[in-house]
This record gives structure tokens, sequence and C-alpha cells, in this order.
């Protein structure tokens, strides 16, 4: 099943991706009611439908077989969609795809551990909602497509072989990133990252257009990941390129603080972004299978579309 965030007359609802369409199941109870009081306050908000999914999954399906009659259904372009959840977290594991790491200049830990960041909720937006382009933090505005981990079931310490029992799905995220803020020269010609204000700062965290539930997609280790800039494919690859497993992420975050449904682990980017052509910042770019070679960063008027195999697109344009 894919979950959607929809705006309806100003309020957030919780809908279904079914094919071409969006399924308004607050529309589908008020036609033909099929939902309790209490269950109908859980449509606004995404991370309690998360915690309820058990008792709500056989009634969302049921809903979306009553929108099949016309009831509350949206073509998908038709529809206002948001950004499928606002997560109090996001756990970032940076440097997780061999290519990328040789494209670019690494930390210390590139490849040996995961490089561990943080963005908010606060940094999020939705399908074709704007990147905003703040030239007073950043001349050099990156784009990386990476699969997102939606956690379903807290947890701490998680074991790996138990990690995935803990996702509820997948869904895309655009890890925006300022990378003259992010790499750091030093006089003898080293680098050195400051992953605060380069991956932290609003709109750098692009989520959607849908969370998958984990059931349609058994193996995040064996699916397409693609993003393209105007058109020009940028990067193409595929998840089992990952250093660490998304079971062995979740572990890894884990250790650190308890998981709790509604958070989002962000699992890396391959090789193809903006920074692999910037020698001035280490880049080296090696691009294979079409890729087409950045020649700057991102600016307005830009489109970035990020896929990932079993979720779907997310676009987002480029704007001052």
């Amino acid at each position: 099943m894919k979950l959607i965030n929809l705006c309806v007359n100003g309020a957030t609802r919780v809908g279904i991706l079914d094919g071409e369409h969006a399924v308004d199941l607050l529309a589908v109870h008020e036609a033909s009611p099929f939902l309790s009081i209490s269950d109908i306050a859980t449509l606004s908000s995404t991370s309690q439908v998360i915690a309820s999914w058990d008792h709500l999954k056989p009634l969302f399906t049921k809903g979306v077989e009553l929108s099949k009659t016309g009831m509350g259904r949206t073509a998908i372009e038709q529809a206002e969609l948001l950004a499928p959840l606002i997560p109090s977290t996001i756990l970032c594991s940076g440097s997780n795809y061999l290519s990328h790491n040789q494209e670019k200049a690494n930390a210390d830990t590139s490849g040996k551990e995961p490089e561990f960041f943080v963005k908010t909720g606060d940094c999020v937006v939705g399908h074709n909602q704007a990147i905003v382009w703040d030239p007073l933090l950043t001349k050099k505005l990156d784009g990386e497509v990476e699969l997102a981990v939606v956690i379903g079931k807290p947890g701490r310490h998680i074991a790996i072989e138990d990690a995935l029992d803990h996702v509820f799905g997948y869904t895309i995220v655009n890890d925006v990133t300022a990378r003259d803020r992010q790499v750091r020269k030093r006089p003898d010609g080293s680098y050195w990252y400051e992953l605060g204000r380069g991956k932290l700062f609003d709109t750098s965290a692009p989520m959607g257009p849908c969370i998958t539930t984990q059931d349609e997609i058994p193996d995040p280790q064996n699916i397409m990941i693609r993003s393209w800039v105007n058109g020009e494919l940028r990067q193409i690859s595929s998840t089992s390129q990952m250093i660490w497993t998304v079971a062995e992420l979740v572990h890894f975050f884990s250790i650190n603080m308890t998981l709790r449904p509604g958070m989002v682990i962000i699992t890396g980017t391959p090789s193809g972004t903006a920074w692999s052509s910037d020698e001035e910042l280490g880049g080296k770019w090696n691009g294979t299978d079409g890729m087409v070679k950045a020649q700057g960063y991102l600016k307005t008027g830009d489109t970035v579309v990020c896929e990932i195999e079993g979720i779907g697109r997310l676009s987002n344009p480029v704007t001052l």
C-alpha cells in the first residue's frame, strides 16, 4: 500500500495512492461510512496511522475498494500532495555507496562507518514543492537521491537480524546539500566536513511522493535508484551497492537512540552528484550507464527528479 498526504481545503489528510489516483479516505467515509470516530482522528497524522497500522490496514483496503465507484478518488495530477510524513527526526547515513566515495573528497570515516548526521522535519517539503536556493547560505547547492526508511516499531539496540521487523515502509528523500558549507579545504590540501550547516536548512529534505509499505518492497537491497536534473540522467544505481544495508543502518542508529514510529533513516546516495564535477572541492567524476556530468550546481529554474523502484518519482523545482 502507498500512503500519501493530501491537502484538502487547507487541511492535511492521510490518503492512499492507488495507481494513478489519490484516494481521500475521509471523503470516501463521508459518502459511505467505514471508519470509527477514533479512526477518523488518525487521518490528519501519518505518525498516528503508522502506530495504528495493524488495525487500520484492512480498513484502508476497504476504503480503496469503496473509492472505485468514484467517491473520494482524484487523478493524481489533480491532487495537491504534501510530504507523506513530517518526521521529528531524520537520521542520515553519508558515504554509503562505494561509487559516491570514489567521486569525492572523503572524511576520515568514509567507507569505514556510516557518517552520522541529522535533519529535522523543518527541512521537509513535498512532491512538486520548491527547493529554495538561498545564495547567502550557499553558492554550491546540490541534490542526492536517497532511499528513506520509515520506522514502524519502536526499539533500542535492535539486532541486525530483527531490524526489518521495525520498518514500516520506504519513501524517497532528496538530501539537498550546501557543498561549500559541507566541504572545507585545509591549507595542506586535505579536506574536512561540516555536516551541520551543509546539510540542515530550509527545504533540504524533499520527501515523497508516498510511503510504500514494507510488504511491497520485501528486499530493500535490490531496487533501482535514479535522479535527473532538467531531464539529464545524473545518478543511476541499485541499492545492492550500499556499503551498509538497511538492516545494518537500523541497527547502527538504534545503538544511539530509541527508534520510534515515524522516524526516518536516509541511506546514502550513489555517484553522479554535482560535487563530483567540482575539482575545487575534491570531486572526481566517474559516471557510467548514460549519466550526464553536471556542468554546475543547482540554480533557479532547475527541476530535480528522484526515482526509486517500487516507490515512484519525487519532483522538485529550484527557486530563489
